[in-house]
Parts: C-alpha cells; structure tokens; sequence
C-alpha cells in the first residue's frame, strides 16, 4: 500500500469527500482529502500526490486558479476536474491551463477511478514498446519520451503539460497518418467521445501554439470532418541494447 498512488481528493462538499476517500481506499490507492484551497496548499506542502482530483467550485477560490498556479510553477501534477454538467466554458478553460482530463458531476466512483487510472497510466509513460525509443526527430524539435521532454535543436525546451505531450506522442508514433478525433480521444484519453467533447480540439490549438505550428511552414493539417495529420517527417532514434 505503501507504493501505491497518492491521490488527492480537493472538494468542498462533505459527501463527495467522504465517498472518494472510502472508494478510492478500496481501490487501491492511497487518499489525502481537502476541502478548501488552504488545506489543499497545506496538503500539497506536507505530501507529493500522483493526481489531484479537483472541484472547480471552492469555497476560498477556484480549481481552475489551482490548475493556472500549478502550471505557472511548471509542477506537473496530473490533475482531473469535476465541474457541474452545465459548466462547458470552466471545463474548456481547464483544459487549456493544464488540467488532464474533467467528469461532470454528478459521477460514478467507478468512472472516476477509470479515468485517474488512465492519466497514471499516460503519465507514467507505461507503454513497454515506447521505451524502446530514444527520441523522435520532427522539424525543429527533439522529443524524448523516457524524459517526457521536448527541446528545440537550437536550444531552449517547449513545456507541455502531460496531456498535451500523450497528445504529441500519439502523432510521432503514427507520423503521416489521419487520426480522427475519436482515435486521438482514445489513443490519449482511454475513453469513447462525447459529440459535444471539445478536448481534442482545445489540446491540438494549444500544441499548435506551444510549437509554433503556423500556414506557411504547418507541422499538423487539419481535415475537415476527418480529424489530424502531422505532416512533417518523423525520424526516430532506438534506445540502446
């Protein structure tokens, strides 16, 4: 129990608190739990959590300040979301700060322990055929998947957060070929698209950005109806036997 993934619990609602803390227990994990952003800050000092499971509603601030503050100190921590159903825009804003992946509440316990398994998974770069690849070689970029670290050849790194760099990822494994949105959302995220989940969409735009994809030298290619390409060719560099 003792290596088992610390998962931090930030809600203010009592019953929610409760219920994650016992189920998650069950799970297997190990669970802090805090109920304002001040014990969440005293928590995050005191203990290093594997995923913070966040509420965007606190009653002495935001989860999404708590995603923007953890961004801006370059700790990646993965974190998930809960936001009420009918909060599209806070959960498009999480996204593009840092936040992993989001659940509308009300939610199943069990499809929230699904989807902290799934970012642990991504985040720990758990996949055994990747770790044979010492790095992947794209336009002006060089991204080393043991590190999780993309760095310009002339010098300087591009700072991903750890959905942006699974998102990454899955284009340099499969260099050339179209991935619909529901392949990326499964490739990246483990689970099936909702048609109104802008999540894709808000990752691409912002590792776009992060790279400085533009038209007259574009690295992705976006087809309309079909989903994305990345069109620069790919060289990859074998770890050493």
């Amino acid at each position: 129990m003792q290596n088992a993934p610390h998962i931090l619990v930030v809600d203010d609602d009592t019953e929610i608190r409760l219920l994650l803390e016992r189920y998650l227990n069950e799970q297997g994990f190990r669970v802090s739990v805090a109920a304002s952003r001040q014990e969440f800050e005293t928590q995050l000092a005191a203990r290093n959590p594997d995923l913070i499971v966040l509420d965007v509603l606190l009653p002495d601030g935001s989860g999404l300040d708590i995603c923007r503050a953890l961004s801006g100190e370059r700790q990646h921590i993965p974190i998930i979301l809960l936001t009420a159903l009918k909060e599209d825009v806070d959960r498009i804003i999480g996204l593009e700060i840092g936040a992993d992946d989001y659940l509308g509440k009300p939610f199943n316990p069990r499809e929230l322990t699904a989807r902290i398994k799934a970012v642990l998974r991504r985040s720990s770069n758990g996949n055994p055929a990747c770790a044979e690849i010492a790095a992947f070689h794209f336009a002006n970029f060089v991204v080393e998947p043991e590190l999780r670290r993309v760095a310009r050849i002339h010098g300087g790194t591009v700072e991903l957060t750890s959905a942006e760099f699974d998102l990454l990822k899955v284009f340099l494994e499969r260099a050339g070929k179209l991935l619909s949105r529901d392949q990326l959302l499964d490739l990246t995220q483990g689970r099936n698209r909702d048609p109104l989940d802008r999540s894709i969409d808000v990752l691409m735009s912002r590792l776009r950005r992060k790279l400085g994809d533009c038209e007259s030298q574009p690295l992705f290619k976006t087809i309309r109806n079909g989903g994305y390409q990345l069109t620069v060719a790919v060289k990859m560099i074998m770890a050493a036997q």
